[in-house]
């Protein structure tokens, strides 16, 4: 069932309106920054959640810890298979678009939210943008990989976090007068979050007296097939032999998890999904994270702590260049978990990845309000009048 409260709205080039679409718990971290800055800029803004992440858990306190505005549509679409997910999304997102009219619509990440509200938006030939566009892993068996190619594909205006993103989108023929390398939104929230981040609170509730490591897993390789959840959780288990493993249980898999013997007992321990200022306090007093998300490789790579990805690819390559990250097989996380242990905190290599300052989500809004007045914005951050593109 739709819960949105009709507004009315249509186009006024007076006073444009730009609307985000927002599924899941890393499109919330990456898009308070950029509507804080548009906010401070003037423009006038909505956030759509579809609730693909429906549970308070996963969504409601994302809000209140990152000081999103209350969304002025909820299409509450839930989980579901792919095919049945998106197209929920995708008429339920029609409707919306319609009813506000927006100028330009603003997607993240990799998510089915994003891959619908791109394809809407085509369709009704509304401009759109994609933060965080150009990430890659080749590999097409992953769901999010069709969807970060077809939503860069279709978008007006690209955001990409990494200089490796702008070398994969021209390759796939973008033109580069679309793109602008901004730096990582995520890591301003980080940043922002950073002075509230104690994982005193969060160890005393979780009864945790010692060092302790941190799993998140959830990603459809890792966890649909039962003879791969079973290597997987066979893996953390041996994992826990060296220290207490905290598991926030993401909705998706849980059962498959429990099934394959991912259950409280020992050193494991069951949690539910966490708050973002929860998380990622728990993940800033770990030894360990293990984890197959995408946004964690880049949390763990800022906060200096040892990251294992159980994956055999990641579209985040800067995360092992310049940070933290190793990816590893089932097979290998037990040897690399005390190879991590041994070395203790990490100190990421080098320089840390370009524009990583927690400046991103202004820059995004200067962009956007730059191409809201009729012109866009270089990626040297001069104004570029639109007939000269």
């Amino acid at each position: 069932m739709r819960d949105y409260a009709p507004t009315g709205t249509t186009p006024d080039p007076d006073n444009p309106l730009v609307l985000h679409v927002l599924g899941a718990r890393p499109n919330f971290v990456k898009a308070a920054p950029v509507v804080r800055a548009l906010t401070e800029l003037g423009v006038r803004q909505g956030i759509i959640h579809t609730g693909q992440h429906y549970d308070a858990l996963m969504s409601d306190v994302f809000f209140a810890d990152l000081g999103l505005p209350e969304p002025i549509a909820n299409l509450g679409v839930g989980s579901g298979s792919h095919a049945r997910q998106t197209a929920a999304l995708l008429t339920g997102l029609e409707d919306v678009v319609l009813e506000h009219r927006p100028t330009l619509v603003v997607v993240y990440g990799d998510v089915n939210s994003t891959l619908a509200a791109i394809l809407v938006c085509a369709k009704l030939q509304v401009p759109t943008a994609h933060v965080e566009a150009g990430l890659r892993s080749f590999d097409r068996e992953m769901p999010e990989e069709v969807n970060r190619v077809v939503t860069d594909a279709l978008s007006d205006i690209l955001f990409a976090t990494s200089p490796d993103a702008l070398s994969h989108l021209a390759n796939e023929g973008v033109d580069p007068a679309r793109v602008h390398l901004v730096g990582n939104p995520m890591i301003d929230s980080l940043f922002s979050a950073l002075d509230h981040l104690d994982p005193a609170p969060i160890r005393s509730r979780l009864g945790l007296t010692g060092r302790y490591g941190v799993a998140t897993l959830h990603r459809p390789a890792n966890v649909d097939d039962p003879a791969s959840a079973k290597e997987l959780v066979d893996a953390v288990l041996e994992v826990s032999a060296r220290l207490p493993i905290v598991v926030p249980i993401h909705p998706r898999g849980r059962q498959r998890l429990a099934d394959a013997g991912l259950v409280t007992g020992g050193n494991l321990l069951i949690v539910d999904p966490l708050g973002y200022v929860d998380f990622l306090s728990l993940v800033r007093g770990a030894s360990l994270v293990v984890t197959d998300s995408g946004g964690v490789q880049e949390e763990t790579t800022m906060l200096g702590v040892p990251c294992l990805t159980v994956r055999p690819n990641t579209e985040r390559p800067i995360t092992i260049t310049h940070g933290t990250n190793r990816l590893v097989t089932p097979a290998q996380l037990a040897a690399a978990a005390d190879r991590a242990l041994a070395e203790g905190a990490v100190t990421p290599s080098g320089d840390l990845p370009p524009l990583w300052d927690g400046k991103a989500g202004p820059r995004i809004a200067r962009v956007i309000a730059a191409w809201l007045r009729g012109g866009n914005l270089s990626p040297a951050g001069q104004v570029i009048p639109p007939n000269s593109l």
